[in-house]
């Protein structure tokens, strides 16, 4: 049981990534469409490149997405509306204008009888009310056909018959004309103006769900092609006919597959080709990336990248697959190559799109165009601290989708009439979308713990609050990490390191220096050396423990783990040569143990080159009189001993990289002491 345990304990890092590796499987898996893959691959305008193909099922021939959308429009173009009549507002009405008009009415001022003038309202009243009255006037022809509602009765009529309430007057002079009854003209006008109520509106909700109805019932096959049918010739044109006929095809495929007895060899199909790409993924950086392969971490956070991208394509698809472009998928190489490297970021964002490929429709020109504005991301995306880049980047991807969905659809379709302008918003969109790259990096920053060159640009103000509290303490150990972070910077430039992460790293490595500052030699005023009091193991134990407290002060002020690495790794296991030899001229013997920087020694290109760098710079400041000639050999003596000890052995970095940066610390230095070579006499 120990011996398993033990197993575990020392293979726990290779288990995480097998039980990682399971879960992105299945989820992945789980996102990818249910139904299987239609082995044929085709565009339209281009020729079959296949053998002759029979239908190998009885299937229906559907209508395309066109001729749907022109017969919806014909169905809501042709609606006939409904109209609900209110049968007692006809009697109120009546009601009311016989009260009124025993109020107005006076013999001596009119004419006409008050009998006829009563049964000429009573009249107008019916003819009104016989299809009902209505206030708003609907924008329907005269013709329209239309459904009046009595409640549960309903009459065709057309919408003529229906009376509006801005015609009421034409109707009661035509009327009182027709009956020789002008002068009560103006009395039938007031009192029907404040009677005569609407009893008509339109019942939306009827009229929509009626046209809803007519929606639902729309065919969506217009054929039928039987089994063993021939559906196309080696090498005739996909187009017209065969196109819609081969996507019919398709689709039926697609939905019968999963419910056949076959559905778990569909589901190992899947499962063998998800875990191939993610396979390629863990080669690739057990290979190539070997750091990224052993931290955790990094691993889940390429692994979730990639999750999330799939996810979110996945729910776009399946709401409106006309949307897929506006999912901002370079936002995957611009955030990996953020944190790690551009050939990373482009290896991730390829993996991604062979999983994507079984989500979207037409996958070929997917993938083409995703493919080219993941390249054109790489190449542009530089320098992402740089605010200004990023739009500029943005502007050139939107263009290269563009122009590849262009000449995709002049190829596809052979003319530019039936173009979806919208698209192009589309791209726009995703333009937009990739802009939040940087607010999605400051959180990544958050939640894995990673360090992009945006945190290191911040890290590296002067003005920050830990080097401001550096400066004032300890000005000579600030000047020297300053010297020390532009030979860093100036040789990892050189040789193709990470310049910004170096100079962060340099101009931390010595903040432990900040507790006791007096016992550094370029922090001392007045020749005095406190050193001078202490015994040479005391004097080093002083000394190294700067390593211990820089860590502890970095991890209190929340410095990344990247940059803690400068700290730790600055000496590596160094010893503090000066108190190791002065000790053994006092004492005869030392133990090298007690005066050997705990290390670890550097792990990378970056740490090796600030051990260099660092060494090189504080002991320049011994130099008496120097010159070119002792500067050169100077250099040589310091990093070839530090070579010798073993120092760079888990550094990524060869022998033509550290004479780089020799020339370059050489050249830098000379530049310091403002040195030219010296000729011979």
């Amino acid at each position: 049981m120990n011996n398993f345990f033990s197993i575990l304990t020392k293979n726990q890092s290779y288990i995480y990534k097998v039980l990682l590796f399971i879960a992105a499987t299945v989820l992945i898996i789980y996102l990818l469409p249910k139904g299987g893959q239609f082995k044929y691959n085709f565009q339209k305008g281009k020729p079959w490149q296949y053998e002759n193909l029979y239908a190998p099922f009885t299937f229906t021939i559907k209508k395309d997405n066109a001729t749907i959308d022109k017969e919806v429009e014909a169905i809501k173009a042709n609606a006939v509306p409904y109209f609900e009549y209110d049968s007692d507002i006809p009697k109120e009405s009546k009601r009311a204008f016989f009260e009124l008009f025993e109020q107005t009415y006076v013999d001596s001022l009119y004419k006409t009888s008050k009998t006829k003038a009563r049964n000429l309202g009573n009249q107008l009243l019916d003819e009104v009310y016989k299809h009902g009255l209505t206030e708003v006037v609907y924008p329907y022809a005269d013709e329209k056909l239309v459904y009046l509602k009595d409640n549960n009765e309903v009459e065709e009529i057309t919408y003529a018959q229906i009376h509006k309430k801005e015609n009421l007057n034409r109707k009661i002079i035509a009327l009182t004309v027709e009956s020789s009854a002008n002068d009560i003209q103006e009395l039938l006008k007031k009192i029907l103006a404040r009677t005569a109520q609407a009893n008509v509106t339109l019942n939306s909700k009827l009229t929509e769900d009626a046209v809803a109805t007519e929606i639902e019932a729309i065919n969506p096959n217009r054929g039928i092609i039987e089994k063993g049918g021939r559906i196309i010739a080696k090498g005739e044109v996909v187009e017209g006919d065969k196109y819609h006929i081969l996507n019919s095809l398709k689709a039926e495929y697609q939905s019968q597959v999963w419910s056949k007895s076959n559905y778990l060899w569909l589901l190992v199909g899947y499962s063998l080709l998800v875990s191939l790409v993610f396979l390629m993924l863990f080669l690739f950086l057990k290979k190539y990336r070997p750091d990224i392969f052993y931290h955790n971490t990094k691993v889940t956070f390429i692994f979730f990248n990639i999750v999330l991208m799939v996810f979110l394509t996945t729910i776009v698809v399946k709401m409106n697959a006309d949307y897929v472009y506006v999912v901002p998928l370079c936002i995957l190489p611009i955030v990996i190559k953020a944190f790690f490297d551009p050939r990373l970021g482009l290896f991730v964002h390829v993996l991604t799109l062979l999983l994507l490929g079984f989500v979207v429709p037409n996958s070929f020109e997917y993938l083409f165009l995703q493919i080219i504005a993941g390249i054109v991301t790489i190449l542009t995306v530089s320098e992402l601290y740089k605010r200004a880049n990023l739009f500029i980047s943005v502007g050139q991807i939107t263009f290269i989708y563009i122009i590849g969905y262009f000449a995709f659809f002049i190829i596809q379709e052979g003319n530019i009439q039936l173009l979806k302008w919208e698209t192009f918003g589309y791209f726009v969109l995703c333009g937009l979308a990739t802009l939040f790259a940087h607010p999605l990096i400051y959180l990544y920053e958050k939640i894995f713990g990673l360090v992009s060159d945006v945190s290191l640009l911040e890290l590296s103000d002067t003005n920050s609050t830990l080097l401001k509290e550096l400066s004032n303490k300890a000005p000579g150990t600030f000047h020297h990490s300053l010297n020390v972070a532009n030979l860093s910077e100036a040789a990892a430039n050189e040789i193709g390191a990470n310049a910004m992460l170096v100079r962060v790293g340099a101009l931390y490595h010595d903040i432990g220096k900040m507790i006791n500052p007096a016992n550094f030699t370029e922090n001392q005023v007045n020749s005095f050396n406190t050193h001078n009091e202490l015994a040479p193991k005391e004097s080093a134990k002083i000394i190294i423990a700067h390593v211990i407290d820089g860590i502890e002060i970095a991890r209190k002020n929340k410095l990344p783990d990247r940059v803690i690495d400068f700290i730790r790794t600055h000496h590596g296991t160094s010893l503090v040569y000066y108190f190791y030899k002065k000790e053994k001229e006092l004492s005869g013997t030392a133990d090298p143990e007690d005066f050997r920087y705990p290390g670890p020694i550097p792990f990378s290109k970056e740490t090796a080159i600030l051990m260099m760098a660092d060494s090189v710079e504080a002991a320049s400041k011994s130099l008496k009189d120097p010159t070119s000639t002792k500067i050169d050999a100077f250099v040589e003596k310091i990093i070839d001993g530090q070579m010798e000890q073993g120092q760079f052995l888990n550094a990524n970095v060869t022998f033509k990289e550290i004479q780089t940066i020799k020339k370059v610390l050489k050249k830098k230095l000379n530049n310091i002491f403002h040195l030219r070579v010296e000729y011979p006499e």
